[in-house]
């Protein structure tokens, strides 16, 4: 399997845009990625993490121009984002029915939850803009077997992977989850940034 250092984003955008699937480090974690509008990337993406169908995959953009593209964003969900993106927090927004439409996680809604977080690197960031979309970006395990910790166990995991961006991740605290598809914000999972943070944000 290849292995591309961080200066080779062309090259695993050019996977990505084939409908490829890669390997790379995050803030976090290891994650594996697909780009979003491929019916065909999704599927692969599913088949490698042995993903229940109806289980929806995270989302990671570059900025927030591509957060508006395929979510709901209202005041209150902006707020969040100019006080706290790109870090380790992620929202939980309604799907504009148009996003990636082969996707309707619950099989009657016009629009569907997802999960979306802000590229936490430049060298991500650059991956996304280059792919000229937002990735899928899920932690680089099994469905419900522990993630990765070092390359070796990616390739032995995943021996189907189209590549893998090599680098170093930090194993550090998960983000915060805000669900944001009702009136009333919901905290979904405590971290780094804390409910009294998130609530002086809202209060101005």
């Amino acid at each position: 399997m290849k292995k591309y250092k961080q200066s080779e984003t062309d090259k695993l955008a050019k996977i990505l845009k084939n409908d490829g699937i890669i390997s790379v480090p995050t803030d976090t974690v290891y994650g594996i990625c697909a780009r979003i509008n491929s019916i065909q990337a999704y599927n692969k993406l599913k088949s490698i993490k042995n993903r229940p169908s109806n289980k929806s995959f995270p989302v990671m953009c570059a900025d927030e121009k591509q957060i508006k593209s395929i979510a709901i964003v209202n005041e209150t969900v902006e707020k969040l984002i100019h006080a706290f993106m790109p870090g380790p927090i992620t929202l939980v927004l309604n799907k504009k029915s148009e996003a990636f439409s082969y996707i309707n996680n619950r099989g009657i809604n016009a629009t569907s939850e997802m999960a979306v977080r802000m590229a936490p690197t430049k060298v991500l960031e650059d991956l996304i803009y280059k792919v000229e979309s937002p990735i899928f970006m899920t932690s680089a395990n099994q469905s419900g077997q522990s993630t990765c910790k070092n390359l070796d166990e990616i390739e032995k995991t995943f021996p189907t992977l189209d590549g893998i961006m090599e680098g170093n991740v930090s194993f550090g605290n998960a983000s915060t989850i805000i669900d944001c598809t009702s009136e009333t914000i919901k905290i979904q999972r405590t971290g780094p940034i804390s409910i009294e943070q998130i609530l002086k944000v809202l209060e101005n």
